[in-house]
């Protein structure tokens, strides 16, 4: 049956779903604005959610774990700044190489440092909402602090940072004319490099959500594809941060609707597969209806070489 506890539940879950997402395609959508694909994104948020763990289980707090997530990424955003920017080595060919490196390393260190008879376990951010005597409404506040600065946050300072300020304005400049940017005075590296592990930082604390916040705990294949749904949700949102975060909440409902219904009498002769496919369906549907005559940054996947 379907109530106000449910549709509360539902919202909560909703944006709990959307966090991850929304930091990952920040932090791509700062990446591109300057002319670079980064790819590896999946792996930096893989990464970003075994460090954050591995250093919260290791000295027990869960916020110097996220401050080692923090440094994971910014060192991640480095390397592919290293292999795209300094050496201008394909974008594509770097960010997947980056993606497997990083989640294989990731795998490597969970092996070493975290295996054993029982899954280890930390104690994780906790849960608050300033309005809890609201009811079935103040179900939708019951969220994370990581929630809360994701929509509050993260996305108004993204937007304030791309749009609205001399930094933002070197990154649009570089990611549509690097010839013209250079000309003035910009430096085109610097730029990007700074794109990159601004990004990086934002895709890694994406990650780190999962295993300080929601689960406590790091798994293999944590991520499950999130990376690549970021991808698409900036191509959605057209390098813009508030389509990206709606696109994000699209998809978070669809995944919390599919996994609510699956519990729910009427709903269970439809295959369990299905229901977890259609997040990801709604994604593709999606890109394919705003990918068209996208308005991608002029020097997208484009190296700049002084001439």
């Amino acid at each position: 049956m379907i109530d106000g506890s449910f549709l509360g539940d539902l919202a909560s879950a909703t944006f709990r779903n959307a966090t991850p997402l929304v930091y990952g395609t920040a932090g791509e959508t700062v990446t591109e604005r300057s002319g670079v694909l980064n790819l590896g994104i999946e792996g930096t948020m893989y990464v970003g959610a075994f460090t954050g763990f591995a250093v919260a289980w290791w000295v027990g707090d869960p916020l110097i774990g996220l401050l080692a997530a923090i440094v994971a990424g910014l060192l991640a955003g480095a390397v592919m700044g290293f292999l795209t920017v300094t050496l201008g080595a394909n974008q594509h060919v770097s960010g997947l190489g980056l993606t497997i490196g990083l989640i294989g390393l990731s795998e490597l260190g969970n092996r070493l440092l975290l295996s054993g008879s029982e899954l280890q376990k930390i104690q994780p951010f906790p849960q608050w909402n300033p309005l809890a005597g609201l009811g079935d409404i103040g179900l939708v506040f019951q969220q994370y602090g990581l929630t809360y600065a994701a929509f509050l946050l993260v996305a108004p300072a993204t937007w304030w940072l791309i749009g609205r300020t001399p930094f933002g304005l070197s990154l649009r400049a570089v990611g549509e004319n690097p010839e013209a940017a250079d000309a003035a005075g910009i430096s085109v590296a610097r730029t990007r490099y700074a794109a990159l592990m601004i990004g990086g930082a934002l895709m890694a604390v994406g990650g780190a959500f999962l295993t300080l916040a929601v689960l406590g705990a790091f798994t293999l294949d944590i991520i499950a594809g999130r990376g690549w749904v970021c991808l698409a949700l900036v191509i959605f949102g057209r390098w813009g941060i508030w389509r990206g975060v709606l696109g994000a909440l699209i998809f978070a409902f669809v995944y919390s609707l599919g996994l609510r219904l699956q519990i729910m009498p009427g709903f269970d002769g439809i295959p369990r597969e299905l229901m977890l496919a259609l997040p990801y369906l709604a994604v593709i549907a999606a890109l394919a209806l705003s990918g068209r005559n996208a308005p991608y940054p002029g020097a997208y996947l484009k190296p700049y070489r002084r001439s």
